[in-house]
């Protein structure tokens, strides 16, 4: 057996990825791999909270219509709210219409005014909550002229702009955590590419005796792709329990009622999200794998 072949059989089988030993530097590694995971961890939890919230908002939109007749004076004319009830609930394809009430419009309020704020003297407009039957696609036009000529002060919203909104929210809070991730994922690449070719530096004794002794490319980089990919994985697990914790600390001051803003959705993650995490130190750690092996592949191109 040639010497060659016998350094990489005696090294490789148990010893591989402990020919390295860890640098009394690592810790600043450890910590900018940990919060760049904490980081990836709360722009994921942020597009499933975002994507869960604009589903949810949209399905309550979806099959209602709102009459709004504006006040003039203190309130809404009555005779107006009576005669566009009668419109609605004469309508094929409406299921139901009823007129919200006082204490229902306080409600609709409260997350922007306060649920103490005193508000009755305030010119609330009549708002009439509509309903659709199942898959009845009333001819919105003609309804709202029938309800122009009953309550001209009255309006007609079918929530197709609300709707659009929600999904274009949507969507630019997904492409720029897109952006937020690629961004961490280029910063931990660059990251471990000068922690490899620093610790190429610092081991070049070792790795230059490897290298005499007639050892592969593939065996040197084995050690130090395994040796950053161990590390990656433990520091980022530690960032991404960090942001769960975070998720779980916000839901926790949500339901004692210590929510920062009333009008923003939970901030937190149900358990079927949680598993989601697990993407994070997963590719991180897959990062620096494949990283840490091109580094030494070209680094030891250089120096041989």
């Amino acid at each position: 057996m040639s010497t060659a072949q016998t350094a990489n059989t005696a090294a490789k089988p148990k010893h591989g990825h402990r020919i390295l030993p860890r640098e009394s530097g690592a810790a600043p590694l450890d910590f900018v791999i940990g919060v760049m995971a904490f980081l990836a961890a709360l722009a994921l939890g942020g597009v499933m909270i975002a994507n869960r919230t604009a589903q949810g908002w949209e399905s309550g939109l979806s099959g209602r219509l709102t009459v709004q007749i504006l006040p003039q004076g203190d309130a809404a004319p009555t005779k107006e709210i009576e005669g566009a009830l009668r419109v609605l609930r004469a309508t094929p394809g409406i299921a139901q219409a009823n007129e919200l009430s006082l204490e229902e419009n306080l409600a609709l309020v409260a997350p922007w005014l306060g649920r103490d704020a005193d508000v009755t003297a305030l010119p609330f407009p009549a708002l009439i909550d509509v309903v659709l039957a199942p898959g009845a696609t009333p001819d919105l036009d003609a309804l709202s002229e029938q309800l122009k000529k009953v309550a001209p002060h009255g309006t007609l919203d079918d929530h197709r702009r609300w709707v659009q909104r929600l999904r274009d929210t949507a969507s630019t809070v997904v492409w720029g955590a897109a952006a937020i991730l690629l961004l961490i994922a280029l910063a931990t690449a660059a990251t471990v590419a000068f922690a490899t070719r620093a610790g190429l530096e610092a081991h070049h004794d070792i790795v230059q005796l490897l290298h005499l002794m007639g050892a592969k490319d593939g065996f040197i980089a084995r050690a130090f792709e395994w040796h950053y990919f161990l590390a990656a994985l433990i520091a980022a697990s530690a960032g991404a329990a960090f942001a769960l914790a975070g998720f779980a600390a916000a839901g926790g001051l949500e339901q004692v009622g210590l929510s920062g803003v009333s009008f923003l959705p939970p901030m937190s993650l149900r358990v079927a999200e949680l598993p989601w995490l697990l993407l994070v130190p997963g590719c991180a750690a897959l990062i620096a794998w494949i990283t840490a092996r091109i580094s030494v592949f070209s680094a030891l191109k250089e120096f041989y």
